[in-house]
């Protein structure tokens, strides 16, 4: 495998890449040089300053794309035209017609592509799904997900908030929490009705949103997120989640921005591949709330889904919770967090044991295209029908490898 891109993704890609058997690290690619030396440094691999070089490198099997958003859909198309199966981050492109160029690109290489980084790979969710589709509450009557974060916190760069460069939280964070809403609720929304806030000068980007999304079958869904750093659904969650300060370090960071004296290019800069704090935040540590706790106990935000005889929802310790006419049980779940390695095990299965690819191209599709409705629903005040949805994979739920 090759990566494409060695920003603060790429520390979180390359030790699942490390440890994955099967997977060799053999090249990357980035636009500074600081970044190739660490690479060459630390993986003897050969390093490109262009992703173009990088996808004509014979020994390069795969390629994840994490670039920034903006060349999501450029990068892609290089790679699979080279002949190489490639992993994208979400998300999947910036327009459904880049999104449907890379799906068409990849079916004419005959090559995999999958849409990365989605917490429909999470067991627990998965699980949640299971209890659904197995029809031991009735049928389902509605989905609810809730998230909130100290995301416009945290160190940005200016194309991470620009919105024509795929900034802003739906870009960036919507495809989360529709992937869950989508798997849960059977893949196939018929239309989005949504709202999105700016409250934030010192962030002039998209920082909240409320969606109602509704399935072909009438089945009614919300999907809220907040990332101004006020309040973080992990206080609901006993901590798990994706809290990355805690809460007197949220004051401080809050009043440096008011003040103008973030420095956040820096902060960014030393949290890249070979940066002095690599994968981490430039003023605090991200606690390890998830250290010890089984598989299932990844938590994005809260999600609860309603039946006609009861409701569903994660534990934060692990396993799902069964509100029904008897009282409360818990059901554990197995499987391991989602991770890149989720990601990693479905290109690796499906490339070298011929296996499906269920976060494929349609499906990456089908959630940039209600993110993308959210955004036009939002500017012109009305609901926008969809017009590429897919059912969800139930061979991925039903199987208990992540």
């Amino acid at each position: 495998m090759a990566l494409a891109g060695l920003g603060v993704a790429s520390t979180q890609v390359l030790p699942a890449m490390e440890e994955m058997p099967g997977v060799e690290i053999v090249a990357g690619a980035d636009t500074r040089p600081e970044a190739r030396d660490a690479f060459a440094a630390r993986y003897g691999g050969r390093v490109y300053a262009s992703i173009d070089e990088l996808c004509r490198d014979e020994r390069v099997d795969a390629v994840w794309v994490s670039t920034p958003n903006q060349f999501h859909c450029e990068h892609t198309l290089l790679a699979c035209e080279a002949g190489k199966h490639v992993v994208v981050e979400k998300p999947m492109a910036l327009t459904l017609a880049d999104a449907l160029r890379m799906v068409d690109a990849a079916a004419q290489a005959g090559v995999r592509l999958l849409c990365g980084h989605t917490q429909s790979f999470n067991p627990a969710i998965r699980a949640m799904r299971r209890v659904i589709a197995g029809g031991e509450l009735g049928s389902l009557i509605s989905l609810n997900t809730w998230m909130a974060t100290d995301w416009l916190l945290r160190p940005r760069m200016p194309q991470e908030l620009d919105v024509t460069l795929g900034g802003g939280v739906v870009y960036r964070q919507g495809p989360h929490q529709v992937d869950i809403i989508r798997l849960l609720g059977g893949g196939l929304l018929r239309s989005v009705r949504a709202s999105i806030g700016r409250a934030m000068a010192e962030r002039p980007t998209p920082g909240n949103y409320s969606a109602f999304l509704e399935f072909e079958d009438g089945t009614p869904a919300t999907i809220v997120y907040d990332g101004y750093g006020y309040f973080d659904t992990s206080e609901l969650t006993a901590g798990i989640g994706e809290r990355y300060y805690l809460p007197e370090e949220r004051v401080s960071l809050r009043q440096a921005l008011r003040r103008g004296d973030r420095q956040d290019s820096a902060a960014k800069e030393s949290m890249r591949f070979g940066g002095e704090n690599q994968g981490g935040f430039a003023h605090a540590p991200r606690p390890s709330a998830l250290a010890g706790l089984p598989g299932s106990g990844r938590m994005f935000g809260v999600t609860v889904a309603t039946c006609e005889r009861g409701a569903v929802r994660q534990a934060p310790d692990g396993g799902l919770l069964i509100y029904e006419d008897a009282g409360v049980r818990r059901i554990e779940v197995e499987g391991e967090n989602a991770s890149r390695t989720s990601e990693l095990r479905e290109l690796h299965d499906a490339v070298i044991q011929d296996r499906p690819v269920y976060h494929d191209g349609q499906w990456g599709l089908a959630t940039l295209e209600v993110c993308l409705a959210m955004m036009e629903s939002a500017r012109e005040r009305r609901e926008v029908t969809l017009a590429y949805q897919r059912p969800t994979p139930e061979p991925l739920v039903n199987s208990r490898q992540s």
